[in-house]
């Protein structure tokens, strides 16, 4: 051999040992900061099971860092409480944190994957997300601000007849309006089948979906046991859910069928999907494409927009101020006699401002949706085990005092400078979600919520409820504290800020 040769070997036998010592180096990194650990059990015991966020987001402070680590038999978990942690890693590294966990009773047993906000990530999710996108992203979620403006005009007369049923108005209309846009179909006033087959699965997704409730996604293998076997009932019940989800997924998609075949064509994400079907070879493919999305639009944004107008109100009550700036604006601004529309948001920065405060406020996903990461991953020095679940602390981020003082307080004018928007303060999307996985229809959910708000503000005054001896009723404090959390249901006086509001109202 020459002594080229002997180089070259060197040199090769060199190369083969680096990822060698790579992978030694990166597993000799210490985790990120986190409460001590007891042996076997790591963090069980100290597992906070009320108001997650808060303590997770108090333990960042405590250690002194935004990325915090947790094990518990069989997981680890990952916190990120800044908006920077989450950036650099769900934003910037979003090929490998884009993942979501395999649940065993959701995900094999239940076939969640047909929701594409909880799947897996690979083709198919690609695939949902880009029809997802295509629809309802920008400028595109704009086309549906018709069906969205008279979902905001029915809420009003509901609220006129029935003020004291408003967070039950808020379900139906934003149910209304999201069968509207995903299908092309109205609802019934009340009792409606798709409504409530709908809600009924956001149920089932709030229970499958709680960290810890069915013990076959701690031990998978359970699934393979037969459903007649004693102590098999989850089972019985995935099998009963399944069912229940795959229904109302087909049955609407397959009612703007008819009504496409019958000539009756509205505006929808089905409906516009289903008309560029170009007869190839895959479009029954393609077709279970667009259901299982449609489905998901409903699933995804139901929920969390009936909750933050709820939110909206509730702090309202803490700050009737920002009431009344707002309505001074919309009455400066709007014609009289007339309602606000999208073409007047541009001109009302405190209504915009109070629609941002909501969103920080209270997020409705606290803590995102879980991301899993398959490999090993190196930040900050601090090694990110594979199989970690990966969790952004959206509270925490939106409650950061060195961005927004006094977080505690519903304060919409601190998005606020000289009476117009202040690009300067960070807006509150953390409250969508990061990189690839980031909410599809925000800008949907945003056209909700402005218009809504806008619509209440011009017409109603929103103030604490009062006894009969004119005492006054103080909302609960506290929340839900589940995956979606909102307030506690409360109390409030709403009404007509003057007649002619009252007959504006009956006249839409």
């Amino acid at each position: 051999m020459s002594s080229e040769d002997m180089i070259t070997a060197w040199w090769l036998l060199c190369l083969a040992f680096v990822p060698i010592l790579y992978l030694r180096w990166r597993r000799s990194l210490p985790f990120p900061p986190g409460p001590r650990k007891l042996p076997l059990i790591g963090n069980l015991l100290v597992m906070p099971s009320y108001c997650q966020w808060e303590v997770y987001a108090q333990w960042s402070k405590e250690l002194d860092s935004d990325i915090i680590h947790l094990a518990v038999p069989g997981a680890s978990i990952i916190i990120l409480s800044s908006i920077e942690a989450a950036k650099d890693l769900l934003d910037k590294r979003s090929a490998i944190y884009s993942d979501r966990p395999r649940l065993a009773m959701f995900h094999d047993l239940m076939g969640g994957d047909m929701f594409f906000g909880f799947g897996q990530y690979g083709n198919i999710w690609r695939t949902h997300r880009r029809l997802s996108h295509r629809a309802l992203d920008g400028a595109a979620a704009n086309r549906f601000q018709p069906q969205t403006l008279k979902a905001a005009h029915d809420l009003l007369r509901r609220l006129l007849e029935k003020p004291e049923a408003f967070a039950e108005h808020f379900d139906h209309v934003v149910g209304a309006n999201m069968i509207s846009v995903a299908y092309g179909l109205d609802v019934a006033p009340s009792g409606d089948p798709f409504l409530d087959a709908g809600d009924a699965v956001l149920d089932i997704l709030q229970e499958t979906l709680i960290p810890g409730r069915f013990l076959v996604n701690t031990i998978p293998i359970l699934r393979y046991v037969p459903s007649w076997v004693p102590g098999a009932g989850f089972k019985r019940q995935a099998a009963q859910w399944k069912k229940e989800m795959e229904e109302h997924v087909d049955q609407p998609f397959q009612a703007a069928k008819r009504n496409m075949n019958d000539g009756l064509i509205r505006p929808s994400f089905t409906m516009d999907n289903l008309r560029s079907l170009d007869g190839s070879a895959d479009d029954d493919a393609r077709e279970e494409d667009i259901k299982n999305v449609a489905g998901s639009i409903y699933a995804a944004g139901k929920d969390t927009t009936r909750f933050a107008l709820r939110v909206f109100v509730r702090g309202i009550l803490e700050n009737p101020e920002a009431q009344k700036k707002a309505q001074e604006e919309i009455d400066a601004v709007v014609r009289p006699g007339h309602l606000p529309d999208f073409a007047d948001e541009a001109d009302l920065p405190w209504v915009t401002a109070c629609v941002k405060e909501t969103l920080r406020w209270w997020p409705i996903l606290p803590l995102g949706l879980t991301r899993f990461i398959g490999v090993e991953d190196v930040y900050r020095g601090y090694r990110i085990p594979a199989g970690s679940y990966v969790m952004p602390n959206a509270w925490a981020m939106l409650q950061d005092e060195t961005v927004y003082p006094d977080p505690e307080a519903f304060k919409p004018e601190r998005f606020l400078l000289d009476g117009k928007l202040n690009p300067a303060v960070r807006d509150p999307d953390a409250s969508f979600g990061f990189g690839r996985r980031v909410c599809a229809g925000k800008d949907m959910a945003w056209n909700t919520l402005w218009i809504t708000v806008a619509s209440m503000l011009a017409t109603f005054e929103i103030s604490k409820a009062t006894t009969e001896n004119g005492e006054v009723i103080e909302p609960p404090p506290g929340h839900t504290s589940e995956i979606l959390d909102c307030p506690l249901p409360f109390e409030c006086s709403i009404k007509p800020r003057s007649k002619a509001a009252e007959e504006l109202i009956r006249a839409i």
